[in-house]
């Protein structure tokens, strides 16, 4: 009788074991076969670095991080001395080329003008009577009076006044034209390049101030009042939260559904609530590990790829960081 009991305590123990390993083994299967694949994701957003072209020192911020800036609003001066000086120089090269350039256009003083007219009467005066006088001795070596020597004397110095004349008349013309064409135009471009170079550092002024190209939050700032800034070092990082997307890396086997055009429920932990997303963005991630192109029958990797998605019509501010969940 022992015997018999203890046979069948036995038996009923092993029956028991096998009850519990199938109602286990049935539950793992339960709970395995219903398990949802969770893709997390964040919120990204566009951003924009404010810099300055010229090397300069902080003067003073206009902003704090977490203020939010329309297009326009100043930011930051700078304070910049060598540019300042820059500019001084550059004006006062622009003011030596004008000079030159008005001194080219008005011609010759009234003076030296003068002067040449007076210059050229007077060869016209001795041209009067250096023809006069070898008419006089041309008629008397014609009557025989005069010898050869004196009338050919008489010529030569009615030619030499007649040069005279001539160059006297153009030393005068050339005073009443003033300068020429060609260096009128060099003087003008003279002008030129010397307002360029004031506008060029005009710019780099302009640059001390700077203000927000587009509406946006400021997220970060870099340096101090008082610090150096480097030429297009970051000052400043401004996010436009208005261009923001949700941003996953998805294995290809959970790309199903996330095509681009298509709407997907994401929840926001943050707000404790659903949001639809349109997918805008998908491109694998790269490989970075070796690849093989051969793999033992039923093996085969899996890429991930990065996929997009933009926020459509909702009204609560998702800022870049917050997380994104999508249920497969």
């Amino acid at each position: 009788m022992e015997k018999q009991k203890e046979y069948k305590s036995v038996t009923w123990a092993l029956i028991a074991l096998v009850v519990v390993v199938l109602v286990v083994a049935a539950a793992g299967m339960f709970l395995l076969g219903h398990d949802d694949e969770v893709i997390q994701g964040q919120m990204e957003a566009s951003e924009y670095r404010v810099s300055s072209k010229v090397p300069s020192r902080i003067l003073h911020f206009y902003v704090q991080e977490g203020d939010y800036v329309k297009a326009g609003d100043t930011l930051v001066v700078l304070e910049a001395p060598d540019v300042m000086a820059k500019l001084s120089q550059a004006e006062a090269v622009e003011k030596a080329a004008q000079a030159v350039k008005e001194k080219a256009d008005r011609g010759t003083r009234a003076e030296q003008l003068q002067g040449a007219y007076e210059m050229w009467q007077k060869a016209k005066a001795g041209l009067d009577i250096a023809e006069k006088s070898y008419g006089r001795v041309n008629r008397l070596y014609e009557e025989g009076v005069m010898s050869a020597q004196k009338r050919d004397e008489a010529y030569a110095n009615y030619q030499a006044m007649a040069a005279t004349e001539k160059a006297a008349r153009a030393q005068y013309e050339m005073a009443r034209n003033g300068a020429q064409r060609e260096d009128k135009e060099a003087a003008a471009a003279k002008v030129a390049q010397a307002q360029g170079a004031v506008a060029e550092v005009d710019a780099y002024v302009k640059e001390t101030v700077l203000c927000a190209q587009m509406d946006g939050e400021v997220s970060e700032i870099f340096p101090e009042v008082g610090e150096l800034v480097g030429s297009g070092a970051p000052i400043m990082n401004v996010t436009m939260l208005n261009d923001r997307w949700a941003t996953f890396n998805v294995r290809e086997d959970l790309l199903q559904g996330l095509a681009v055009g298509q709407e997907i429920t994401a929840y926001v932990p943050a707000f404790g609530k659903d949001i639809k997303l349109k997918v805008t963005y998908l491109k694998d991630r790269g490989t970075y590990a070796a690849w093989k192109a051969t793999k033992t029958r039923g093996q085969f990797d899996l890429k991930t790829f990065e996929v997009r998605a933009v926020p459509q019509g909702v009204e609560d501010v998702l800022r870049p960081g917050m997380s994104v969940v999508i249920e497969r």
